[in-house]
């Protein structure tokens, strides 16, 4: 079964937050996003590590046809990067240690900044 978040931007307000499936899994976290075919722009994931590094928190794009907006997001909330991760790319990693990556429709790419403190909200 599934589970779904909101990840809600303590510091601003988004008109429409996507619906993100949480990965907490090892399998999940590794199947991520490869082979969809889209990602519709209320979609998301969030992939749930156990600790804040830089590594573990790497994320690569092969069999991702579409680019991702990618948020990494500390233990204590605060997102510590984000890029636009390209279809195909190798590999992103942060510049700072996370323990979440939030991967949305690139759209959605101003939704959060660096520094902002997010709300983990389960549907």
């Amino acid at each position: 079964m599934s589970t779904f978040a909101i990840v809600k931007n303590l510091d601003h307000a988004i008109d429409e937050p996507a619906r993100i499936k949480i990965c907490d899994s090892f399998a999940s976290r590794l199947r991520g996003l490869m082979f969809h075919s889209t990602l519709a722009r209320d979609e998301g994931l969030l992939l749930v590590g156990t600790r804040d590094v830089r590594l573990d928190s790497a994320i690569h794009m092969f069999f991702v046809p579409f680019d991702l907006a990618v948020f990494w997001i500390d233990s204590s909330l605060e997102v510590v990067d984000k890029t636009i991760a390209k279809a195909w790319h190798p590999a992103y990693i942060p510049s700072r240690p996370a323990r979440f990556v939030l991967e949305i429709h690139p759209d959605l790419y101003s939704a959060y900044e660096v520094g902002n403190k997010v709300e983990i909200i389960h549907a």
